[in-house]
C-alpha cells in the first residue's frame, strides 16, 4: 500500500460511499473503528445535511473517514425524451398514488457549498464521482491536508485524475453495484465497461497513482486478488449494504440474498445514468426506454421509489447491487471487517505456500 493510504487504515479495506442512505455515520464509524476506512456519501444530501453527518461521525469515532461528492453534471439531456419518459411513467404514478418528481430539481448536487464546508473544516479523505475536479480544487484539498480520490472507469479517466493532481484513483470495474462513475455519460458506450482485474492492469500501466479497486468484491480472497493485481486497497459496497448499521431499506437488504432476484443488470430506468441493480419489474418494464438524462430521471422517479418502499414493494425500488450480491453476509460492520481481514490473511498465506 502507499504510505498515505496505510496511514488511513489498518487494513486495505474501504467501505464504499453508497448514496441514498446506506452509508450513514453509524456504518462508516463502525468500519473505521474496526481498521477499515469508512465513507459517508454526500450525494443527494444538502450541504447542511452532509455537515451534520460529518459532525455525527466525529462523535462516533476518532479514526479517519472519507466523504464522497458527486460532480456537477453538464446539461446534455434532451427535454423531449424526458417528457416522453414522464408519460411512460404515468401508470406508475397512478399505481403508487404519488406525483412524479420535478426533473429540473438541480444538476450540481450542492457541489460548491459542500466544497466550501469540507475546505473550511477538513476531513481526512474526500473522493469524487461522475467526473474529475479541477486542479485548483484538488490543490486546495492538498493544502488542507485532505487525501483526494477520483473514481475512474477507464485508463483515460485515470490519466485525467493524475493530471489534475488527485492522490489516488478508485478504479471501478463493470461488476460494481450502483452507478458507474464514468466522467462522461455516453449512451453509445453502454455495456462496454471493463472488468475490474483487467482495468487495474490497464490503469497501473497508465498512471503512477495508488489504486483502490472496486467492483463485485465480497470476500477476503477477492481482496487478495486485486492486491496481487496491483491495487493498494479494495473498496466494497454491497458487502456492507446488509450490515445492521447500514441505513439501506430493509427490503433492499433482504433482496440481496432473496432467490426471487437472480441477477443484476446495468439500467438507466431509475436515474437516467447506467447503474447496476437487481433486475425487478420496474427495471424490466422501463429500462429499455429510459433516456440518458441524469439527474433529471433520478428526480423524476424519486417519489415512485419512495412510495414503493413505503408500500413494501421491492419491485418498484432501485435495488442497487454488485455482481457478487448472493455472497452478502449479514454481519455487524466491525465483525465483517475482521472476517474479511482474516480471509485476506489466509489467501495471502495460501499464495505464499503455493509459491514456496
Amino acid at each position: 500500500m502507499s504510505s498515505a493510504l496505510t496511514d488511513l487504515c489498518r487494513y486495505p479495506i474501504v467501505q464504499a460511499p453508497m448514496a441514498g442512505g446506506a452509508s450513514c455515520p453509524q456504518l462508516a464509524a463502525a468500519v473505521s473503528d474496526a481498521g477499515g476506512l469508512g465513507f459517508l456519501a454526500a450525494g443527494y444530501k444538502t450541504a447542511d445535511g452532509m455537515y451534520q453527518e460529518v459532525k455525527q461521525i466525529r462523535g462516533l469515532t476518532g479514526q479517519p473517514f472519507g466523504v464522497n461528492l458527486f460532480m456537477p453534471q453538464p446539461n446534455t439531456a434532451d427535454p423531449a425524451a424526458v417528457g416522453v419518459y414522464r408519460q411512460q411513467l404515468a401508470g406508475e404514478a397512478a399505481w403508487y398514488e404519488t406525483p412524479l418528481g420535478d426533473p429540473d430539481s438541480g444538476r450540481d448536487d450542492g457541489y460548491e457549498a459542500k466544497l466550501a464546508i469540507l475546505l473550511d473544516d477538513p476531513v481526512p479523505v474526500v473522493s469524487f464521482t461522475f467526473g474529475c475536479p479541477t486542479r485548483e480544487v484538488l490543490d486546495s484539498f492538498a493544502k488542507a491536508g485532505t487525501f483526494t480520490v477520483v473514481t475512474v472507469t477507464t485508463p483515460e479517466e485515470a490519466q485525467a485524475a493524475q493530471w489534475a493532481g488527485a492522490d489516488a484513483v478508485c478504479v471501478q470495474g463493470i461488476e460494481a453495484g450502483g452507478h458507474q462513475g464514468t466522467h462522461r455519460d455516453d449512451p453509445a458506450a453502454d455495456g462496454s465497461g471493463i472488468g475490474l482485474l483487467s482495468l487495474i492492469g490497464l490503469v497501473r500501466e497508465t498512471v503512477q497513482l495508488p489504486v483502490i479497486a472496486a467492483g463485485g468484491l465480497m470476500r477476503g480472497s477477492q481482496i487478495a486478488a486485486v492486491l496481487a493485481a496491483g491495487a493498494s486497497a479494495a473498496q466494497l459496497g454491497t458487502a456492507f449494504l446488509v450490515c445492521p448499521e447500514s441505513g439501506a431499506n430493509v427490503l433492499h437488504k433482504q433482496a440481496m440474498t432473496n432467490p426471487l432476484f437472480v441477477r443484476t443488470e446495468l439500467t438507466r430506468a431509475f436515474s437516467g445514468r447506467p447503474a447496476r441493480g437487481l433486475v425487478n419489474r420496474f427495471m424490466r418494464e422501463h429500462g429499455p426506454y429510459a433516456p440518458a438524462a441524469y439527474p433529471q430521471v433520478h428526480h423524476l422517479t424519486s417519489s415512485l421509489r419512495k412510495a414503493a418502499a413505503k408500500a413494501g414493494d421491492p419491485q418498484g425500488m432501485a435495488l442497487w447491487a454488485g455482481q457478487g450480491h448472493r455472497m452478502a453476509r449479514e454481519l455487524p460492520a466491525g465483525q465483517l471487517v475482521e472476517v474479511l481481514a482474516a480471509e485476506l490473511d489466509s489467501a495471502r498465506a495460501a499464495l505464499a505456500l503455493g509459491g514456496a
